[in-house]
């Protein structure tokens, strides 16, 4: 019997969308053919196992809380538990949250792009909506964003692998030009393995269609490609970094100068992003973690 009530007991903490209980002590005691009075008869007795472990699970849910710093919400913290070797459900895990009024930030309106349409000449678009890759440096994507401070904007261009997720390339100024995402292509040419005959895919800005960028990434024998004007879906990969870096840092800080805010986005790559933040679309590891899968893979073959 003891058990029913546990599971009853377990299942009163997990919420539907709407913040209500997903089903009645009521209905749930008649569904698992107990008494609704010796339900509550047996909560006032001293805690029961599962009482314990989900006080536990609490604190362990305000730590990987606060290690994101507040930018978990409950599927990740789920997936942080599973890595700490404890077992249970998203649901009860949301449903924990809520009790302990923990809410992940939440993500700002859309704001106008920075693109400025090229000219819509002959450059392929190789990737197609693909933003998959076999073995890191062979896809990768790219943009510009802008990030807000007292003395202006700072601009900021990003090279971003596939196979990874990480950000393998970054440069930052006080306009978006050419040269900037130029200086972004160097650095992940420079730090990184990038094979021969690599993608690099755009959006169809006017400075990524350029005769000086197309230069650029020709003297790095990398292969150029654009999506269509106007079709933020086409840099999907791209816009989901823009969107993680404001959402979690950017639209929760203040930057006196653009060099607080230079110093400030290169930590979250470097040290958040690239390295501890777990990412949905690597089944819940980090770009860092797939990277050594990948190399350890191919030394032990």
């Amino acid at each position: 019997m003891s058990a029913r009530y546990e599971f009853i007991d377990e299942e009163k903490a997990c919420v539907a969308d709407s913040g209500e209980p997903r089903y009645t002590i009521v209905k749930m005691c008649e569904w698992m053919e107990v008494s609704t009075s010796g339900f509550y008869e047996w909560l006032k007795r001293p805690l029961s196992a599962t009482a314990k472990r989900r006080e536990y699970l609490k604190v362990l849910i305000e730590k990987a809380f606060t290690d994101s710093d507040g930018t978990y919400g409950y599927r990740r913290l789920h997936a942080q538990l599973a890595r700490w070797g404890e077992r249970c459900t998203p649901e009860l895990v949301r449903g924990l949250m809520r009790g302990l009024g923990l809410i992940a930030c939440q993500p700002r309106p859309w704001r106008h792009s920075l693109t400025e349409s090229g000219p819509s000449g002959p450059i392929p678009d190789r990737v197609a909506r693909d933003f998959t890759a076999d073995a890191p440096g062979t896809k990768m994507v790219g943009d510009i964003t802008y990030i807000p401070t007292w003395q202006g904007w700072l601009y900021l261009a990003t090279v971003i692998d596939c196979h990874t997720k990480a950000v393998i390339g970054w440069a930052m100024g006080d306009n978006y030009k050419t040269p900037l995402i130029s200086s972004a292509i160097d650095m992940a040419v420079r730090n990184h393995a990038i094979q021969r005959k690599a993608i690099f895919h755009s959006d169809r800005g006017s400075n990524y269609t350029s005769e000086e960028f197309a230069q650029v990434l020709a003297g790095h024998d990398l292969l150029q490609s654009v999506g269509r004007t106007g079709i933020c879906y086409d840099n999907a990969m791209a816009e989901s970094f823009f969107a993680a870096l404001k959402n979690e840092r950017v639209h929760r800080t203040q930057y006196p100068t653009r060099e607080h805010a230079r110093k400030d986005v290169a930590r979250y790559i470097e040290l958040r992003y690239n390295t501890k933040r777990l990412h949905s679309a690597l089944g819940y590891r980090t770009p860092q973690e797939v990277h050594n899968e990948y190399l350890n893979s191919n030394t032990a073959a």
